[in-house]
């Protein structure tokens, strides 16, 4: 499904494409003070992430543009804005047992650290002891309930965490080895608005910022202040939809792509993963390919509501190669077999390595592996290849598609 969805956002979109953060003041500055709230504004932008110390540096220039501007005080509120989306954060048909992994994290106009938080557990000193959890960075505003044990060395893990959606409240149960030593699991956020305010503000304060007031979601407010009535203090645009598309196809990243088709979405108002679809659809109809062979119901294919067939697949791959303006970044944005993203440990040794450009996607019981491989003599060809419902192991499964791989790659006619 990312296939489907950054193709068509490249069609739609272009590659030029960026996302808009701007920082608003709601209120008069004199004298060093902001009499009012720091509104920032948020378009989806997915790149926002301090796990590299990248929004930090981020947060860190804007605060030294809001004291170029003779903002040293903020009086009032941190207000996020998200409002360029709609508030349905969650994909149509996600298993509500994944929605507390990073991967099924819900979509923002506002989002920070791909929506994500870590977890980390560690064991107490004996079997039967409470284990040790913490959450980071601050201000995830998410609410533990620990119900993790220690259990004796010899032990597998089992570690489940689940969070209800619509609430902070994350439950922590099962065991974990005694002597195993600290383990990181990622987790999602339950409100991606407050926990970019909440980021920000702490990052204003860091850089010589005094912010009196807290860090809040807008759709908390009552009487929330009006862009009509702000000004424009800073504006950040994220790198182009090209750079972006390889975060989304290497790593396979489900919240950049669910964040693109509400961007398809939003031409006729605040962004809806319903109206992002329908331009999906529309868009492949006018490559040939009609409803039926492909049926979207999200952007990243975290939903087993989606189906698509092999020969649909293959049509939106030959048709972007033959495309220029959508070939090269496309391209470029896959995994390449033997060498990175995904397919990194794959395929290598082979004819394929640094052959194979393809995007691989699986859950359980399904694996799909679409893309452009050139055979022996140099021919390019176009393959897609879906197993569903197996019997075999998944591993087997990987195999026997590397193996058909390998073999177009070694083709000669």
């Amino acid at each position: 499904m990312k296939i489907v969805t950054l193709a068509v956002a490249a069609e739609r979109l272009g590659w030029d494409f960026s996302y808009e953060t701007r920082l608003l003041a709601a209120g008069p500055i004199a004298g060093g003070v902001l009499d009012g709230d720091l509104v920032v504004v948020g378009t989806g932008d997915p790149s926002i992430d301090d796990w590299d110390g990248a929004a930090a540096k981020l947060f860190r220039e804007w605060a030294e543009q809001l004291k170029t501007l003779g903002v040293h005080t903020i009086r009032g509120r941190i207000v996020g804005d998200d409002n360029a989306f709609d508030d349905d954060a969650l994909g149509s048909g996600w298993q509500w047992d994944d929605l507390a992994a990073s991967f099924a994290t819900g979509v923002g106009a506002l989002q920070f650290n791909e929506n994500t938080a870590q977890v980390g557990l560690t064991p107490g000193a004996h079997a039967g002891d409470p284990a040790g959890v913490t959450v980071g960075p601050p201000g995830t505003s998410l609410a533990v309930r620990n119900l993790l044990k220690t259990s004796v060395p010899e032990e597998a893990p089992a570690i489940v965490i689940r969070r209800v959606p619509g609430s902070a409240a994350l439950e922590i149960r099962g065991t974990i080895p005694a002597g195993s030593g600290r383990q990181i699991r990622n987790v999602s956020v339950d409100n991606p608005t407050l926990y970019f305010t909440n980021a920000l503000r702490q990052a204003l304060i860091a850089g010589g910022v005094n912010v009196r007031g807290g860090a809040v979601d807008i759709d908390d407010l009552t009487d929330p202040p009006s862009r009509d009535r702000c000004t424009l203090l800073v504006s950040h645009r994220s790198p182009p939809l090209s750079e972006l598309a390889q975060t989304m196809m290497r790593l396979s990243q489900n919240l950049y792509a669910e964040t693109l088709l509400k961007v398809l979405g939003s031409a006729d108002g605040p962004g809806t993963a319903e109206a992002g679809k329908k331009v999906v659809v529309a868009t492949l109809q006018e490559w040939g390919i009609g409803p039926t062979d492909v049926i979207v119901e999200d952007g990243s294919g975290l939903t087993r509501y989606d189906l698509a067939t092999a020969e649909a697949l293959a049509a939106i791959l030959v048709h972007v190669d033959r495309d220029g303006r959508l070939r090269g970044p496309f391209e470029a944005s896959l995994p390449v077999a033997g060498r990175d993203g995904t397919m990194a440990l794959r395929m290598k040794y082979t004819a394929a390595e640094g052959n194979a450009r393809l995007k691989s996607g699986s859950f359980s019981n399904a694996r799909a592996y679409s893309g452009y491989v050139r055979t022996a003599d140099g021919e390019p060809l176009v393959f897609s290849i879906i197993a569903n419902n197996y019997g075999p192991s998944a591993e087997a499964v990987d195999s026997t598609i590397d193996a058909i791989i390998v073999q177009l790659a070694s083709f000669r006619r």
